[in-house]
């Protein structure tokens, strides 16, 4: 059974001028442990689509199952409770707790999940991404490459069976993003996870197994 899958999912939002369509009868269905690549345009509707598949919006129309579980059918607690459980997330804009250091950045998910020796596991993925001497280090003292590691050590922490990566260098510069991308696949490929990336460099999407294309809000292409 597919670990991810959408049944003709569609996205509009009503405005001023009328319906907006972000993204129209969308069919994807995504195996365990399959590395895909969504790519298009900017504004052709990938990011919106991650953020479906990842039960972070709703859609308009259609259904997403993630992990077997109906998406629609579950209250928006219930699905950050699917979140914590089977989902890991790296983002452009990396996403840390200002006010919290990196140490306990990657701890939080841990602890939400009341899983034991949060810090001793926590600890071991920074090493794991190179910062085991940045751990008392708040986001704000750490460049770019290293809130980055420190967010795939966020995400890698719970070993989540679904990965989702929007645009996880769009902030940095080739050379960094290269290094991150290299430590992501190896994480990735040490726990088996299903990677679902969002990206407009074609070059990191041919590194995935497959690529789904989208042009103003349709899948146009869904290649290995």
């Amino acid at each position: 059974m597919p670990i991810i899958e959408a049944e003709n999912i569609s996205k509009w939002v009503d405005t001023a001028d009328g319906r907006l369509d972000i993204l129209t009868a969308v069919g994807l269905s995504i195996n365990a442990a399959e590395t895909v690549a969504i790519v298009g345009a900017s504004g052709s509707g990938k990011s919106t689509l991650l953020g479906l598949l990842a039960g972070l919006d709703l859609p308009s129309a259609g259904d997403v199952r993630l992990a077997g579980k109906n998406l629609s059918g579950l209250s928006e607690d219930g699905r950050a409770l699917m979140r914590s459980r089977h989902v890991g997330f790296v983002f452009q804009a990396f996403q840390l707790l200002a006010n919290l250091t990196a140490l306990e950045n990657v701890m939080l998910p841990l602890e939400l999940l009341g899983a034991p020796d949060a810090a001793k596991a926590a600890r071991h993925m920074l090493a794991r991404v190179g910062l085991d001497k940045r751990l008392r280090h708040y986001p704000r003292q750490l460049s770019g490459g290293e809130q980055q590691r420190v967010a795939l050590a966020r995400a890698f922490v719970t070993s989540p069976p679904i990965l989702f990566a929007d645009e996880p260098t769009g902030n940095l510069d080739s050379k960094t993003g290269r290094h991150v991308i290299d430590l992501l696949f190896e994480l990735n490929r040490e726990q088996r996870a299903t990677l679902v990336l969002v990206t407009h460099d074609e070059a990191l999407a041919s590194r995935c197994g497959r690529t789904v294309r989208i042009e103003e809000g349709r899948v146009v292409e869904d290649r290995p």
